[in-house]
């Protein structure tokens, strides 16, 4: 079970949502880019980024976080995955000039999912992910504010036929709560799934939920994004490392030559 941190930007600083209200939120660093060395420096694999300014942006404004999110897939030597306002094909051809490895859609795969395909098409497979943020089972989105009307399993079996081959699914009441994943929600979707692979994201509040996550890793569910519990020391093995000093710590120390990440 793969471990993925998350940063999620907003106003340039790193930050927190509960159940993804914007007016719920808690700032833990003003340094993203310090913050994503910390977490390599930790031993992360893979880093999830989420723009929340360019998620409720309009289509023609641009949000002042990419030359943060430039910055970070520039320092690291671990893929870089980034959602939020990533509606169309310039739009990916952005975030790949950044240096990000991987755009996670999720708006624009219910509004537009020919645009998926054309993505998919173009870039590949590997290059993109879906993101879908569920509320009782019902798709949300513009940064999780409004309903779609649209079935998560639904979504995510029209997406999988389309050639998506990774998903990003997100329990908005569990998002930001520690109180634990919706281990059903997941199991269920991924018991759907064909080909695709599955990414759980929220409630995970300790490394028992971790766990109680391996359960269901026979089904397709391999990696979780954590975001709260790990910013908020809730993991013993954090002890271990550097996080009781992370002010001293030499966050050169990982390799920086780029991974061979072709295929990935």
């Amino acid at each position: 079970m793969l471990v993925i941190p998350a940063i999620d930007l907003r106003d340039g600083r790193c930050v927190r949502l509960r159940q993804g209200r914007y007016e719920d939120e808690t700032v833990y660093f003003d340094d993203p880019v310090r913050m994503a060395k910390l977490w390599r420096v930790m031993n992360a694999k893979v880093l999830h980024l989420v723009d929340l300014d360019a998620a409720r942006t309009t289509a023609d404004e641009v949000s002042d976080n990419r030359a943060v999110i430039a910055q970070i897939a520039e320092t690291l030597d671990v893929p870089v995955q980034v959602g939020g306002g990533i509606r169309t094909l310039d739009d990916v051809q952005a975030m790949l000039d950044l240096g990000v490895y991987r755009v996670v859609m999720g708006t624009a795969a219910v509004r537009d999912p020919d645009l998926v395909s054309e993505v998919i098409e173009r870039f590949g497979a590997s290059r993109v992910v879906v993101g879908i943020d569920a509320h009782d089972g019902e798709v949300m989105t513009e940064g999780w504010e409004a309903g779609s009307g649209v079935d998560a399993v639904d979504l995510a079996l029209d997406m999988e036929r389309r050639g998506v081959r990774r998903f990003v699914y997100t329990d908005i009441s569990r998002d930001g709560t520690l109180e634990g994943p919706n281990i059903e929600a997941y199991r269920e979707l991924a018991e759907q799934l064909d080909k695709a692979h599955l990414t759980a994201s929220g409630g995970v509040g300790d490394y028992k939920d971790l766990l109680a996550l391996q359960a269901v890793e026979a089904s397709g569910v391999d990696s979780v994004i954590v975001g709260r519990a790990l910013y908020e020391n809730r993991f013993p093995c954090q002890q271990f490392w550097c996080w009781h000093r992370k002010n001293e710590v030499d966050l050169e120390r990982f390799s920086t030559a780029r991974l061979a990440l072709k295929g990935k």
